[in-house]
């Protein structure tokens, strides 16, 4: 049931390749816990992956809002934001090249290590290549794919450098370039995409895991591969994850992607100054009670990240407070003080014994009503806590309060669906 992270596996990349056209294709989202993941871990117990699960999303939180001071008593360790919840396999050039990159919904661009890696982190799968690419170029200075990136520049040559650094000190440089991006399908297909901006790291250190190469940026920016592949796609890619790590998720493109049908809901995408996909969250409910974000720094539009690579939901204090006030009024056990300082809102008690009640977020326009595997997660000992978390400031909606739902991105429409469905049958 814990979401804490997700691995994209894809099929094989010897299939034959078909052109990316607006009638859609699937691929499989695998959990990272589970034992398909490269990165599963038979010894770590239950409890250290719920409580890795919030180390995460508040490390998460930090790299998002680099000033907000997250103190409480759950120690925070600072890692690189390249430690995303997903993985995916694709392929990169001419053959194609297999690359296993962290799938990142809050980031732009698609970065990998390259050859001639000047300074690079330890990588357990081999370097691409650029000069064995037949369909690789190097992306001039002048061209908009060089401007459309922030953190890109110009020496006294003709080509596009680009030199990202993060907060922890970890940082990533080299050319940015072009190259055919391949994704096989679920259907047996690849579908390739040419001329895709990419970033190839020459230079690259800090803590990177060695099991992946870079990062997919999947964002809102322009340079973003969900951006680029946007016409072929229709602009619309959704994703229904599962509550157990047993079976595997889809995440879905073009036609395949599209939400409809009784019970969807939509709220508006915003635009802010960075990549994230914002939503306007107008209040919360337990039960009839409607609590409101009056008074809340972030009572105004586009107040909260939806972000898959989180798993809580982190909430301004000022609302947690009142939400949790409410939720322990309708729980009649006794607390468990917690373990570890996890969670100030943990019980030791399975999900059914807690019957906790029904919760509402209130974004504008779409009334989501969470079940109890989007507000508690659990341990495999029965000890269960809150799915939402207290955060100076600011806002992420979290990947467990999304299981369970068909969450459609449309980017022309700018519109976020739900749409409540048992994704086992997906």
């Amino acid at each position: 049931m814990l979401y804490s992270y997700f691995v994209l596996v894809l099929l094989p990349l010897t299939l034959p390749f078909i052109e990316a056209q607006n009638g859609g294709f699937s691929v499989e989202l695998i959990h990272r816990d589970s034992p398909k993941s490269p990165f599963y871990n038979p010894t770590e117990t239950s409890f250290h992956k719920l409580k890795n699960a919030l180390h995460r999303s508040l490390n998460r939180y930090k790299h998002f809002y680099p000033q907000a001071n997250v103190s409480r008593n759950t120690p925070v360790t600072i890692i690189s934001p390249i430690e995303q919840e997903f993985v995916m396999k694709y392929s990169i050039g001419t053959p194609p090249f297999n690359v296993m990159g962290l799938v990142d919904t809050a980031s732009d661009i698609t970065w990998l290590q390259c050859l001639p890696c000047e300074k690079c982190y330890n990588q357990t799968d081999p370097l691409f290549n650029p000069s064995k690419s037949s369909t690789y170029q190097l992306a001039p200075c002048n061209s908009q794919e060089c401007h459309s990136i922030h953190f890109s520049f110009c020496n006294n040559g003709s080509n596009c450098l680009y030199n990202e650094s993060y907060y922890d000190g970890s940082y990533t440089a080299g050319n940015v370039a072009f190259d055919t991006l391949t994704l096989p399908s679920t259907t047996g297909s690849s579908v390739a995409f040419p001329n895709i901006t990419i970033a190839c790291g020459l230079n690259n250190s800090g803590i990177y895991d060695p099991k992946a190469s870079g990062i997919v940026g999947l964002g809102a920016g322009k340079i973003s591969l969900i951006s680029q592949i946007g016409p072929s796609i229709g602009s619309k890619f959704s994703y229904c994850l599962l509550p157990t790590s047993n079976s595997s998720s889809k995440l879905n493109f073009g036609e395949n992607a599209i939400v409809a049908g009784p019970g969807v809901v939509s709220t508006p995408i915003l635009s802010g100054p960075d990549t994230f996909y914002y939503l306007t969250l107008e209040a919360m409910s337990v039960g009839p009670k409607r609590i409101e974000l009056v008074g809340s720094s972030k009572a105004q539009k586009g107040n909260i990240i939806i972000d898959s690579g989180t798993t809580l939901t982190l909430l301004p204090q000022d609302l947690y407070t009142k939400l949790e006030s409410e939720v322990v009024a309708h729980i009649k056990l006794k607390r468990d003080p917690g373990r570890d300082h996890i969670s100030s809102l943990c019980y030791k008690a399975s999900l059914d014994e807690i019957g906790p009640p029904n919760i509402t977020a209130h974004f504008t326009g779409a009334d989501v009503v969470l079940n109890s595997v989007n507000t508690f997660i659990s341990d495999s000992n029965n000890f269960t806590c809150f799915a939402f978390f207290p955060v100076p400031d600011d806002a992420i909606y979290g990947n467990v309060a999304q299981i369970n739902f068909l969450i459609g991105y449309d980017l022309q429409q700018k519109t976020l669906s739900f749409k409540s469905t048992d994704c086992t049958k997906m």
